[in-house]
């Protein structure tokens, strides 16, 4: 079995946080954490997407 086929615990790090308690430098901290995870997606977008390109200029 592969870890990406285990649950994935939940942690601090769920999206969407409540915001009511953080501090200025912890929301900054958020922001960062939220950026970092749209760049990673974005990439996983791009590959997922050569890779559907390539397949259907395969199969055309």
């Amino acid at each position: 079995m592969l870890d990406e086929d285990l649950p994935r615990k939940k942690s601090d790090a769920a999206f969407p946080r409540n915001l009511e308690r953080l501090s200025v430098a912890e929301l900054a901290e958020y922001i960062a954490e939220l950026e970092g995870e749209i760049v990673r997606v974005r990439a996983d977008m791009e590959r997922k997407k050569a890779s559907q390109d390539a397949a259907s200029s395969l199969f055309k």
